[in-house]
């Protein structure tokens, strides 16, 4: 029988607390995410490697000090024993886009790569159909050409040399690797997320680490390093896997393209940070195709 994991039918009646509950949990964490750019483009530090490994370990101690809190001691040390592969899988991914988001910063736009995320979901249902075969609806592949058109128009611009081929190919894996850990996350429901992450924030510091040029910052930078890590990453990441168990994932995707709608937003008033006009042109192809994706498929579930 055919999995239909990206186009679920519809879910049992929940208590509507619950589900309000998560929905606001999942859109405080696509806000919190939506500063991650401005935040990035205020540290001073040249060495990217040095960013990846301090952002890494915040954001890691921050989800330990969650899991703590949620679950103690005994509690965590079991969770994080028991990820088992898939759950690897998702830290790896999540390992992927932390680390491609701090080196695409260096070649493109902030706009580039949050309007680049907002086809995550859609990228997943490529995803899910190509490996495992699980049945797309015919909106969702018109969606999914919609994106592909306005990623094409907003990359259109490196023909002119305005943006790099760097830039655009990492902003593009960024959201690969996250439409790849949600087709992990909904075929293995039963794993805890927040073990998986705090495991790739360990293997982000890892690598980083082995390849930074030094760890010495100063202060104004490290605190800046701090609300990149433990707020930005870390807080948005518990926020965002905590609300998702409570609401339908189609509410929750529509309620998580705050963050590339607010991302630029930030972007320009803090560093007057322009989008060209076709990452603009681009961006509202890819957000009009995601909400009304996500439209269709809230209304099938009345």
């Amino acid at each position: 029988m055919t999995t239909e994991i990206l186009n679920p039918p519809p879910a049992s009646p929940r208590g509507l607390g619950d589900e309000g509950r998560g929905l606001l949990l999942v859109g405080l964490a696509a806000v919190v995410w939506s500063f991650g750019g401005a935040i990035a483009r205020s540290i001073g530090v040249a060495d990217d490697w040095t960013v990846v490994f301090w952002r890494a370990l915040w954001a890691g101690a921050f989800l330990l000090g969650f899991m703590l809190w949620r679950d103690g001691p005994r509690g965590t040390l079991r969770l994080v024993a028991g990820i088992r592969l898939p759950g690897l899988g998702v830290a790896l991914c999540f390992t992927t886009a932390s680390t491609a988001f701090i080196l695409a910063l260096a070649h493109t736009t902030v706009a580039n790569i949050l309007l680049m995320q907002a086809g995550v979901p859609l990228i997943a249902a490529l995803i899910g159909w190509i490996l495992f075969r699980e049945r797309v609806a015919g909106p969702t592949w018109i969606a999914i050409a919609a994106v592909i058109a306005g990623v094409g128009i907003m990359v259109s611009d490196t023909l002119g040399g305005q943006v790099s081929p760097m830039g655009d190919g990492l902003a593009l894996l960024i959201s690969v690797a996250l439409a790849s850990a949600t087709v992990i996350t909904r075929r293995h429901a039963h794993i805890r997320m927040v073990p998986a992450v705090f495991l790739g924030t360990l293997i982000s510091a890892a690598v980083a680490g082995s390849l930074a040029g030094g760890f010495a910052v100063g202060a104004r930078d490290m605190g800046l390093l701090a609300a990149f890590g433990a707020l930005n990453l870390g807080l948005g990441l518990a926020l965002f896997v905590t609300g998702a168990r409570l609401a339908p994932a189609a509410l929750t995707a529509l309620v998580g393209t705050l963050e590339p709608v607010l991302g630029p937003f930030w972007v320009w008033l803090v560093h007057a940070e322009l989008p060209s006009a076709r990452t603009v042109a681009g961006g509202s192809v890819i957000l009009a195709a995601l909400l009304a994706h996500m439209a269709w498929q809230a209304m099938r579930r009345r």
